[in-house]
């Protein structure tokens, strides 16, 4: 099963693809979606749509994690990075991927375990988990540590999806 996990933001979006088999996890590549600061809002979300729709169709993934957003005490930049996480979600949301969301503390207890973890300890472990993966930026290795979340997780998620159809 090909993932791919994103960590959502306006000005750089982190994205990473794991290959999972069994217990076994691999990388298969990471990067960041960069939108130009200069240009209006909705012209920074199209960049952002159409550079994550050519990474989800060059990786076609079966299955897509998220960060959850957590609420920042500037109220503007948590408006705009719920509205570039619409974004993320949607694009693998329109190929028919399932889109599975995880908190941000749940991501670095599963990936360091520590839900407060500092973004070092996280790029850390990444490179760790997926020998090879050479991850240098911070937003590609909490993408990779979304990726991994999920790994860990996707079969609870998938459950309680099927109880709450089953409501």
């Amino acid at each position: 099963m090909r993932v791919i996990g994103f960590d959502p933001g306006l000005r750089h979006t982190g994205w990473g693809v794991i290959d999972i088999d069994g217990n076994q996890l691999s990388h298969v590549d990471h990067g960041v979606v960069h939108s130009d600061s200069s240009l209006s809002l909705a012209e920074r979300l199209v960049q952002l749509h159409d550079g994550l729709l050519e990474v989800v169709s060059r990786h076609d993934p079966g299955e897509a994690a998220v960060e959850e957003t957590f609420v920042n005490v500037n109220a503007a930049s948590t408006l705009k990075l719920g509205q570039a996480r619409g974004i993320v979600m949607l694009v693998p949301a329109q190929r028919g991927m399932p889109v599975a969301e995880y908190p941000p503390n749940l991501i670095k207890k599963t990936v360091v375990g520590a839900g407060h973890a500092a973004k070092q300890q996280v790029q850390m472990m990444v490179n760790t988990l997926l020998p090879g993966s050479g991850v240098q930026s911070s937003d590609a290795a909490d993408a990779l540590a979304v990726a991994i979340c999920h790994a860990h997780h996707r079969n609870i998620a998938g459950m309680a999806r099927m109880v709450e159809a089953a409501q």
